[in-house]
């Protein structure tokens, strides 16, 4: 039998807190740890399903055209057009769209279930995601809070 996430592949581990993350925490981006067998450190890595939400929350955090130097014009998302606006049905709305062609630029996410976003505190949305990605059966859920007022 194969593994079920085999294809979602392993990378450094970058943010500290997967399940709410809202910024990077310029200039501490690496995460170290120490293994148990030799006692040596090494940095962090995630594996499978962690390492596809850590991408994503990268390329929301990310704002689009922001790698274009790098070869990359279409990476990110567009969420950073809504600091400084109003917390409105309407501008949640525009958040969904764009996670929503966030999410569809993802080679590894095979089906989006739902992206659900709600009004936080004043200045915050909450954005929920849940999907499929691709070759495993065990949908993905997490929250990514973002602050209309920038980020914190």
């Amino acid at each position: 039998m194969s593994d079920p996430h085999a294809n979602l592949g392993a990378d450094l581990r970058l943010l500290l807190n997967l399940q709410s993350q809202n910024d990077r925490f310029g200039g501490s981006d690496l995460r170290i740890a120490v293994r148990p067998q030799t006692q040596n450190t090494d940095l962090q890595t995630l594996q499978d399903a962690e390492n596809l939400q850590q991408a994503l929350l990268m390329r929301f955090l990310t704002r689009q055209g922001e790698l274009s130097k790098l070869g990359h014009p279409d990476y990110g998302c567009r969420l950073y057009t809504l600091i400084g606006e109003l917390n409105t049905p309407v501008n949640r709305n525009r958040a969904k769209l764009f996670v929503l062609e966030s999410l569809g630029a993802e080679p590894r996410v095979e089906q989006v279930i739902s992206v659900d976003v709600t009004a936080g505190a004043r200045d915050r949305i909450d954005i929920r995601v849940l999907l499929r990605a691709i070759g495993n059966d065990n949908p993905l859920n997490f929250v990514f809070p973002f602050f209309l007022g920038g980020l914190r």
